[in-house]
C-alpha cells in the first residue's frame, strides 16, 4: 500500500464508491420508471373479440412478471429473474408491449405485481388485464368472490379460473364449483373463462355446458430437447422434465370442437422452444391468441414473429375470436 492509502482509507474510501455506484443505479431505475408511459400510437396488430373485448393475437404472459420462471431444476433463473425484472423495468416492459400492439396482459393476482398494474394505469397504461383470481374455490365462494369484485374494482377487464385450482376440480368431479367460479365473474360483468392444463377440464366443461367465455388451454409439441418420453408422461404438466401440455393432438383435436375461444399458454414450454417454431404451431394447429413470456428485450422480435406466422397461417379451426 501507498503511504496515503492505509487499509482503512481503502475500506472507507471503497464503500463510499460502492455507494455512489447504488445511488446511480437507484436513479437510472427511478428514470425508467418515469420514462416508461406507453407510446401514444402502439402499431396496429391482429386483433380477436371475447364477448365485447378487443385483444391482441398475442398477450403478455405474466409468469415473467410475477418472476415465476418454470425454470426447472435450474433454481437460480427465479432469483435472476426477479433482480432483472424490477418494478421499473416491469413498467417499461409493459410501456414497450403497447408500443409493439400488445393491448392485453394475462396473470395471477400476487399482491406485488398488482400494484405495479395499477401504477402503470395511472401513468396511463392502458393495457388490459386478463386476470385468474388465486383464490380457494370451495364452499360458499366467498374469498373467491372477494378477490373477484376487487379486481374489477381496479379495472381487471376479464377473468379467469386459474388452472391450478380447475385441474383437481375436474379431475374430482366437482363441475359445479367450476361452474360458480365462471358464474361469479359473469356477475360482476366482465367475460369469465377457464384455464387448465389438463385437457379434462376442457372435455368436462364442454360436456356440463358451463358457460364459459373462453379456455386457457396449455399448449405446445414435445419435439424439444429436454422435453417429455412416453413414458415420463404421468400427470397433465410436471416440472421435469419440463413440459405443460401433456397430449398436443389430443389438444389439437378436442379444440377442434370448440366454438370458444382458445387462448393458448405454455407454447414456448417454458423457453424450451424458440417462438419461431413455437408461434406457427400454436397459430396453425388452432389456437386463437396466445400467451407469451417476454422480457423487454424480447417484445419487438416476438411480436414480428407472431405476426408472420398470423400472416401465413394454414389452420383448419376456425378463427373463434
Amino acid at each position: 500500500m501507498t503511504p496515503n492509502l492505509t487499509r482503512r482509507n481503502f475500506l472507507k474510501e471503497s464503500l463510499a464508491a460502492t455507494a455512489v455506484g447504488t445511488l446511480a443505479l437507484n436513479a437510472r431505475a427511478e428514470d425508467a420508471a418515469k420514462n416508461s408511459e406507453p407510446a401514444k400510437t402502439p402499431a396496429a396488430f391482429p386483433t380477436g373479440k371475447i364477448g365485447d373485448l378487443q385483444i391482441s393475437r398475442i398477450l403478455l404472459g405474466g409468469n415473467l412478471l410475477t418472476h415465476f420462471t418454470h425454470s426447472r431444476d435450474l433454481k437460480y433463473v427465479y432469483s435472476l429473474t426477479a433482480h432483472y425484472n424490477t418494478e421499473a423495468k416491469i413498467l417499461e416492459t409493459l410501456a414497450i408491449a403497447e408500443a409493439n400492439g400488445i393491448n392485453t396482459l394475462s396473470m395471477h393476482n400476487p399482491p406485488e405485481p398488482m400494484a405495479i398494474l395499477k401504477k402503470y394505469r395511472k401513468q396511463g397504461g392502458k393495457i388490459q388485464w386478463i386476470i385468474c383470481p388465486t383464490a380457494p374455490v370451495e364452499g360458499d365462494m366467498k374469498t373467491y368472490t372477494e378477490q373477484v369484485k376487487e379486481l374489477v374494482d381496479c379495472g381487471c377487464e376479464a377473468i379467469y379460473l386459474w388452472g391450478v385450482r380447475s385441474d383437481p376440480l375436474a379431475a374430482g368431479g366437482k363441475m359445479d364449483l367450476i361452474a360458480k367460479a365462471v358464474e361469479i365473474a359473469k356477475e360482476h360483468g366482465v367475460p369469465s373463462g377457464v384455464g387448465c392444463h389438463d385437457l379434462n377440464v376442457v372435455a368436462q366443461c364442454e360436456k356440463s355446458k358451463i358457460p364459459a367465455d373462453f379456455y386457457i388451454k396449455t399448449f405446445h409439441h414435445h419435439h424439444y430437447p429436454s422435453g417429455p418420453k412416453p413414458e415420463q408422461l404421468v400427470a397433465a404438466h410436471a416440472e421435469n422434465p419440463g413440459y405443460w401440455c401433456k397430449d398436443p393432438q389430443g389438444t389439437i383435436d378436442l379444440m377442434k370442437t370448440v366454438t370458444k375461444p382458445w387462448l393458448a399458454f405454455k407454447i414456448m414450454a417454458a423457453g424450451a422452444i424458440p417462438p419461431k417454431d413455437a408461434l406457427p404451431y400454436a397459430f396453425n394447429n388452432g389456437a386463437d391468441h396466445c400467451l407469451v413470456g417476454m422480457f423487454d428485450f424480447e417484445i419487438a422480435e416476438d411480436a414480428a414473429l407472431a405476426r408472420a406466422a398470423i400472416a401465413n397461417v394454414k389452420r383448419e379451426r376456425p378463427w373463434r375470436s
